[in-house]
């Protein structure tokens, strides 16, 4: 019966591991989630690993030779329980698949990165240097504060990456 198995890689070997193990006929799956990232004052998505350093492989041990993953590059082992390979529980694999997007991303909802009533800093931006209080996540990538200025609170709504815990 064929299950879904765990491979260790080598750091940042996920896409080469994935690649040469499946020029060896094995079934595989490696879930990918879009990430902001900030180089050079530009903002931009990439495709990133869900589970940096794993993959997942579909196999029945009893009718392929696993030993084979081993040496593969850009695999570091195997998942195993002693010398067995460890089968992940039946379903987890399925829904990782089934929060995919039409563009084959898993769908990732952030949790809120701090608790409502928190003292934050706004550090780029309009409002820059003004600590105000957490309110709440208005969609997936900005936040709501409350900044007193002028005497009043205002509630104001700036990108996540630009607000940071004040201590």
């Amino acid at each position: 019966m064929a299950l879904w198995y765990a491979v260790h890689t080598h750091p940042k070997g996920e896409a080469l591991a994935e690649a040469n193990l499946r020029r060896q006929d094995f079934v595989t799956y490696l879930p990918r989630y879009r990430r902001r990232r900030r180089h050079a004052r530009r903002i931009d998505w990439t495709a990133v690993p869900l589970f940096p350093r794993y993959l997942f492989v579909r196999m029945d041990i009893e009718q392929v030779r696993w030993r084979a993953i081993h040496s593969t590059f850009g695999v570091q082992h195997l998942v195993c329980h002693g010398e067995t390979p460890a089968a992940l529980p039946p379903g987890i694999v399925e829904d990782i698949q089934a929060r995919e997007d039409i563009s084959g991303l898993v769908a990732v909802k952030a949790a809120p990165p701090f608790a409502k009533g928190e003292a934050v800093q706004v550090t780029e931006g309009a409002f820059a240097e003004q600590v105000g209080l957490f309110d709440g996540v208005t969609d997936d990538e900005r936040v709501s504060i409350l900044l007193t200025l002028l005497g009043r609170e205002i509630k104001v709504r700036v990108p996540t990456y630009t607000v940071r815990a004040y201590a």
